[in-house]
């Protein structure tokens, strides 16, 4: 009996070990994967060329707004920042003719502040676009999700959820 009940017990235990083993390959796997993607947002961070594709919307007083469309976006480049966000609030100035309804804007950004934080970056910056003064704030995670707030003289503050991702070939020569 008890050398039925031993070798049941190795049998089980040579069955288990490879699962177990496999179990630490996979998370060594993650890990790898993490640590990897953590250097790529480092990259983007450190060469502040990166693209920023907005998924949701956040309103100023009102609620989070999907985005169904990958069309929305904010280029972030030293020497020229290319923005086309959508907008939901209320203008405080609006341009002769109405607008074109988004937060969208062209220049160069001024007073660039990068702070690293412990499981994030910290990014600030101002935007002269031709109507208006556009303040950049954005949270970059080490996954690559990241928290954009915009605010400006003419309009209500709104936030954006989405990730960042390096710029396209055909972008960078733009």
């Amino acid at each position: 009996m008890k050398t039925k009940v031993f070798v049941l017990l190795v049998i089980c235990s040579f069955l288990i070990f490879p699962v177990l083993a496999q179990e630490k390959s996979k998370k060594a796997l993650k890990a790898e994967k993490e640590l990897e993607k953590q250097k790529e947002i480092k990259g983007l961070i450190d060469s502040k060329n990166f693209v920023f594709e907005a998924q949701k919307v956040i309103p100023q007083g009102g609620g989070l707004l999907n985005l169904d469309y990958n069309t929305y976006f904010l280029k972030f480049n030293e020497t020229r920042t290319t923005c086309d966000l959508p907008f939901f609030g209320r203008a405080f100035s609006v341009p002769y003719g109405g607008g074109d309804g988004g937060v969208k804007f062209e220049g160069i950004p001024e007073g660039i502040q990068v702070e690293k934080k412990k499981k994030s970056y910290n990014i600030k910056a101002t935007v002269k676009g031709k109507d208006d003064v556009y303040n950049l704030f954005m949270i970059v995670f080490f996954d690559g999700s990241a928290s954009l707030s915009v605010n400006s003289n003419n309009r209500a503050s709104i936030s954006y959820d989405g990730e960042i991702e390096a710029p396209k070939p055909e972008e960078v020569k733009k």
